[in-house]
């Protein structure tokens, strides 16, 4: 049965990438689908992420980074609900909104753009001294355990930006988001998609978010059709894991989620920043244990260094 709404307009908050407003142009249209008497009307914003570029990600403090100004508009009413890329999204969400819907995930995995001087090459085909071009201490963490001759370089600036700079040959290759690719019809420019042996991907990536207000029954009721559970759960194990280490986004903490009939598998790697250190573990149980699974995983690690690497992680970016 339909959600009980009547004729209306639903405001969709979206920051003003264009990333971003493809991911919630989509919603939109699918909502509109579903209910052609709601008139679903998108409001842009930019965040904090978006307006420094200046400086690296993990220097500005990752609270809220991409979403507090969403989350703001929400608390106040002046949007009902906001679309994020879900590995921007914060696992502890402020008093009063909740993460309402997972949608179904694009490809996860991170892709290697390379400059035309290396057309063909994969990762382990790059020569020694290679720039890399990365902003997530994740990516790096973990190219520099595999790659150590490698140089790595902050990059900062929307997709465009990004391939701009790899293009001018300020890199040798850049690392970005096989989804963000896809999303805006660039999957031509992907070289290779980093297998998970290299580079675990961010809790998260590749799925949207839709965080909506606490007490709002009539829009979670809207946004739940668009929920792909399988998504959910694998999300809500990749949460579960960053929540329990009490990670932001912009830590060296990857994961990896398979679900296999009932079965939910969740990898999880935490790496110092120098790649020389990596406490990586697995957990397998029944989908229904997601979050379970995330904390038990989460709390092995740490027995086993995590901690003390994040730590350190801590004292040097602050």
């Amino acid at each position: 049965m339909s959600p009980n709404v009547a004729t209306r307009t639903i405001r969709i908050g979206s920051r003003k990438s264009q990333l971003a407003l493809v991911q919630t142009h989509w919603v939109q249209g699918e909502l509109q689908k579903r209910f052609p008497d709601i008139n679903f009307e998108v409001k842009t914003m930019e965040s904090k992420g978006d307006k420094i570029l200046d400086v690296s990600l993990s220097k500005i403090g990752d609270k809220g980074l991409f979403t507090q100004e969403l989350e703001d508009d929400m608390l106040n009413g002046t949007i009902d609900f906001a679309v994020h890329s879900l590995k921007d999204l914060p696992t502890r969400l402020p008093e009063g909104l909740m993460l309402g819907c997972v949608t179904e995930r694009e490809d996860p995995a991170d892709a290697l753009v390379v400059h035309a001087k290396h057309a063909g090459k994969t990762l382990d085909q790059l020569p020694e001294g290679a720039i890399i071009g990365t902003s997530s201490l994740r990516r790096l963490a973990q190219l520099r355990h595999h790659f150590p001759s490698f140089q790595f370089k902050d990059i900062r600036g929307n997709l465009n930006t990004r391939l701009r700079k790899l293009d001018e040959g300020q890199y040798d290759a850049i690392i970005l988001a096989v989804a963000g690719l896809k999303r805006l019809d660039m999957g031509d420019r992907i070289q290779q998609v980093v297998p998970a042996s290299i580079s675990l991907h961010a809790v998260g990536q590749g799925a949207l978010g839709i965080e909506c207000r606490t007490n709002d029954d009539e829009i979670l009721a809207v946004i739940k059709t668009l929920e792909h559970v399988p998504t959910a759960q694998r999300c809500y194990a990749e949460r579960a894991f960053l929540r329990e280490l009490e990670g932001g986004c912009q830590v060296p903490i990857g994961v990896n989620t398979v679900i296999e009939g009932d079965n939910l598998t969740l990898t999880g790697i935490v790496a110092s920043l120098d790649g020389q250190t990596l406490v990586k573990d697995t957990i397998s149980g029944s989908v229904d244990q997601a979050d379970e699974m995330g904390n038990t995983l989460a709390k092995r690690a740490k027995d086993a260094g995590a901690q003390e690497i994040l730590d350190a992680i801590a004292a040097e970016t602050r």
